[in-house]
Order: C-alpha cells, then sequence, then structure tokens
C-alpha cells in the first residue's frame, strides 16, 4: 500500500474534445465524473487534490494515464477542475495526496 502517497507540482485538466473516448483504463471519459490521469498511481486509486492557491480540495479516482506535458503531474476531468477553481486559468500548483488504493 502506498497511502503515505504525497507529490506537489501542477495540474491542468482534460479539452472537452475527449469527453467519449476510452482512458487508459477501458473507461469512457465523462467530464462531469471525478476522475484523472496520472502517470504512475494505479487505476482505481482515490486522491486528495488541494489547489494551493485556494485550498479548495476535490477527491478523484485515477482512470487513465498522463500528462503527457512537462511539469504537470496530474490530469483532472472537467468537474474536478471546476470544484478546484482551475477553469480560468488552466493550470494550477495543487497538493496529492493517496486516500485509498
Amino acid at each position: 500500500m502506498n497511502l503515505q502517497y504525497v507529490e506537489e507540482g501542477m495540474a491542468s485538466y482534460y479539452s472537452d474534445s475527449l469527453a467519449g473516448n476510452p482512458t487508459a483504463s477501458g473507461e469512457i471519459y465523462d467530464p462531469e465524473k471525478m476522475t484523472a490521469a496520472h502517470p504512475s498511481l494505479d487505476f482505481g486509486t482515490e486522491v486528495e487534490v488541494t489547489n494551493l492557491s485556494n485550498n479548495r480540495s476535490v477527491v478523484v479516482r485515477i482512470n487513465d494515464r498522463g500528462p503527457y506535458v512537462k511539469n504537470r503531474i496530474i490530469d483532472l476531468s472537467k468537474a474536478a477542475a471546476r470544484e478546484l477553481g482551475i477553469i480560468d486559468k488552466g493550470v494550477a500548483r495543487v497538493h496529492l495526496l493517496v486516500v485509498s488504493e
């Protein structure tokens, strides 16, 4: 178990054009679900993501791989990005904490 996993870095969110496409786990991407892409955490892992600029947090479930942009640590669904307040800016510095695997 990796319940002490913590990471800080930049988050982004999925383009609307990806809605309905399969993720790396085979699940179909739904912008309104609390999901995310991470390069290495197991599919199904739940991660608390906190926006360090406003302290807003959400819990997302990892169901995809990515992001494939340098210096980004997680790619969020649009719903998660909205809850965190990063839609307008597009990216935010975040803190990740694994809450269940």
